[in-house]
Protein backbone atom coordinates (compact mmCIF):
# COMPACT_ATOMS: atom_id res chain seq x y z
CA UNK A 1 0.00 0.00 0.00
CA UNK A 2 0.89 3.46 -1.16
CA UNK A 3 0.92 5.90 1.76
CA UNK A 4 1.02 8.83 -1.08
CA UNK A 5 -1.97 7.69 -2.56
CA UNK A 6 -4.52 10.65 -0.88
CA UNK A 7 -1.80 12.91 -0.75
CA UNK A 8 -2.05 16.81 -2.61
CA UNK A 9 -0.18 16.57 -6.00
CA UNK A 10 1.76 19.55 -7.42
CA UNK A 11 0.50 20.36 -11.24
CA UNK A 12 2.50 23.30 -11.47
CA UNK A 13 5.43 25.62 -9.67
CA UNK A 14 6.05 29.42 -10.68
CA UNK A 15 7.36 32.60 -8.80
CA UNK A 16 6.74 35.70 -8.44
CA UNK A 17 8.58 38.48 -6.86
CA UNK A 18 7.36 37.79 -3.28
CA UNK A 19 5.94 34.00 -3.27
CA UNK A 20 6.42 30.15 -4.83
CA UNK A 21 3.08 29.83 -6.19
CA UNK A 22 1.49 26.01 -6.40
CA UNK A 23 -1.20 24.47 -8.42
CA UNK A 24 -2.50 21.05 -7.70
CA UNK A 25 -4.01 18.64 -9.49
CA UNK A 26 -6.90 19.28 -8.13
CA UNK A 27 -6.93 23.11 -8.72
CA UNK A 28 -6.42 24.08 -5.75
CA UNK A 29 -3.15 27.43 -5.77
CA UNK A 30 -1.28 28.64 -3.10
CA UNK A 31 1.30 30.57 -2.51
CA UNK A 32 4.31 30.47 -0.14
CA UNK A 33 6.30 33.76 0.77
CA UNK A 34 9.93 32.98 -0.66
CA UNK A 35 11.03 34.32 3.01
CA UNK A 36 10.62 30.92 4.19
CA UNK A 37 12.87 29.06 2.19
CA UNK A 38 16.21 31.15 2.07
CA UNK A 39 17.89 29.54 -0.69
CA UNK A 40 14.89 29.96 -2.64
CA UNK A 41 14.76 33.85 -1.91
CA UNK A 42 18.69 34.15 -2.20
CA UNK A 43 18.41 32.31 -5.92
CA UNK A 44 18.22 33.88 -9.46
CA UNK A 45 14.93 33.41 -11.10
CA UNK A 46 16.55 31.21 -13.79
CA UNK A 47 17.03 28.90 -10.83
CA UNK A 48 14.50 28.81 -9.15
CA UNK A 49 12.93 28.24 -12.34
CA UNK A 50 14.83 24.70 -12.50
CA UNK A 51 12.35 22.71 -9.86
CA UNK A 52 11.75 19.33 -10.65
CA UNK A 53 8.54 17.90 -9.86
CA UNK A 54 9.07 14.85 -7.81
CA UNK A 55 7.62 11.69 -6.59
CA UNK A 56 4.72 12.07 -8.71
CA UNK A 57 3.98 15.29 -7.57
CA UNK A 58 4.58 14.97 -4.35
CA UNK A 59 7.71 16.81 -3.85
CA UNK A 60 9.64 19.94 -5.48
CA UNK A 61 13.02 19.35 -6.05
CA UNK A 62 15.94 21.99 -7.00
CA UNK A 63 19.29 20.07 -7.63
CA UNK A 64 21.24 22.98 -8.18
CA UNK A 65 20.27 24.76 -4.98
CA UNK A 66 20.20 21.51 -2.80
CA UNK A 67 16.68 22.39 -1.56
CA UNK A 68 13.82 19.51 -1.51
CA UNK A 69 10.28 20.80 -0.46
CA UNK A 70 7.58 17.77 0.37
CA UNK A 71 3.92 19.23 -1.01
CA UNK A 72 1.83 17.27 1.84
CA UNK A 73 4.21 18.94 4.15
CA UNK A 74 3.72 22.42 2.85
CA UNK A 75 0.13 22.12 2.81
CA UNK A 76 -0.22 20.76 6.22
CA UNK A 77 2.00 23.56 7.45
CA UNK A 78 -0.91 26.03 5.66
CA UNK A 79 -3.50 24.94 7.54
CA UNK A 80 -1.90 24.73 10.91
CA UNK A 81 -0.66 28.30 10.39
CA UNK A 82 -4.83 29.21 9.44
CA UNK A 83 -5.60 27.30 12.57
CA UNK A 84 -3.29 29.29 14.58
CA UNK A 85 -4.42 32.76 13.20
CA UNK A 86 -8.07 31.91 13.45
Amino acid sequence: MNTWDNQPRAKRVWFDEENLWLELEDGRQMGVPLAYFPRLAQADPARRGEVIISGGGTGLHWESLDEDISVPGLLASAVENQKASA
